[in-house]
C-alpha cells in the first residue's frame, strides 16, 4: 500500500468512529431523560382522603313567604294582592328587615277552574301570588318577624332555612381539622406497611360549608290573634371539608 493510500484509509477510518459516536449520543441522552420521567412511577405512594368538621350555632335565617288572593279579574286579584303585600312588607321593615335582605322570588296571577265531569271547564276567577324571600340576620327577632308579616296579611310562609353570615371561621376550622385526620391516618398507613412519610406530594379540597336543610315548611292562612310569639329554634350547623393528598413512602 503506498502512503497517500494508507493516509486515506487512516481518515476514512477516522470519521467513520466520529460519526458513530455522534450517532450514539441522542440515544443515551434519552434514555438518560426516561430514566428521570420514569423515577417518579417507581417511588412507593399513598394516595388518601379524610374529612375534617366542626359545629356552630347559626347566624342568618331565610325564609319564603308570601300573598295569595282571589279576584272576578286578574286585574282586580294582582290590584288586592298588592295592597296586602306592601303591608307585608311594611312590617318586614318595621321588625328591622333591610331593603337589601327582602328580595322577590315569585310573582304570578293565573286563571282558576271549576271542573264539573262531562262538561268543560268553567273560569271561576284569578288567583294572584306574591312571594319574597327574607333574610334574618338577627335570630333573637326571627318569631316575632313572622308573626308580624302574618299579622299583617301574609297568607303562607316556606319552608325556614339556617347559614353562616360569613363561614370563613368554621371553614377553616374544619379545614384543619380535615388535614390533622389525613396525617394521622397516612402515619397509621405508613407505620403498617413498614415504610415512613418522605414527602407530601399533592394536596386537594373537596366539599365545604352548605346550609342546614330547612325544616318541614310552616303555613300561615290566618291572622294571628294570639300574644305569644312563634318558637322558632336554629340549631346547629355542620360544616365538612374533605381533602386527599398523596405521599411519597420510603424504606
Amino acid at each position: 500500500m503506498t502512503a497517500l493510500t494508507a493516509r486515506t484509509a487512516s481518515i476514512a477510518l477516522a470519521g467513520a468512529l466520529l460519526t458513530s459516536a455522534a450517532a450514539a449520543l441522542p440515544a443515551s441522552a434519552q434514555g438518560l431523560g426516561a430514566d428521570s420521567a420514569d423515577a417518579a412511577f417507581r417511588a412507593t405512594t399513598l394516595n388518601l382522603s379524610a374529612q375534617g368538621e366542626t359545629k356552630v350555632t347559626p347566624d342568618l335565617a331565610t325564609i319564603t313567604l308570601g300573598v295569595q288572593t282571589d279576584g272576578a279579574t286578574a286585574a282586580g286579584a294582582m290590584s288586592a294582592n298588592a295592597v296586602q303585600m306592601n303591608k307585608v312588607i311594611a312590617a318586614l321593615k318595621k321588625a328591622g328587615i333591610a331593603d337589601r335582605d327582602i328580595q322577590t322570588s315569585n310573582l304570578s296571577v293565573n286563571p282558576q277552574y271549576v271542573y264539573v265531569e262531562n262538561n268543560p271547564p268553567k273560569l271561576s276567577g284569578y288567583q294572584a301570588s306574591n312571594q319574597v324571600t327574607i333574610q334574618v340576620r338577627d335570630l333573637t327577632k326571627l318569631g316575632q318577624t313572622v308573626d308580624a308579616t302574618v299579622g299583617a296579611g301574609a297568607t303562607n310562609v316556606g319552608g325556614i332555612s339556617f347559614g353562616l353570615q360569613n363561614p370563613q371561621a368554621a371553614e377553616d376550622a374544619a379545614r384543619l381539622d380535615a388535614v390533622k385526620a389525613l396525617q394521622a391516618k397516612a402515619d397509621l398507613y405508613a407505620r403498617a406497611t413498614g415504610y415512613k412519610i418522605v414527602r407530601l406530594v399533592s394536596l386537594g379540597e373537596g366539599g365545604g360549608y352548605t346550609p342546614a336543610p330547612p325544616p318541614m315548611p310552616m303555613y300561615a292562612m290566618a291572622r294571628m290573634d294570639k300574644a305569644e310569639v312563634s318558637p322558632v329554634s336554629a340549631g346547629e350547623l355542620k360544616v365538612q371539608v374533605s381533602v386527599s393528598a398523596t405521599y411519597e413512602l420510603a424504606k
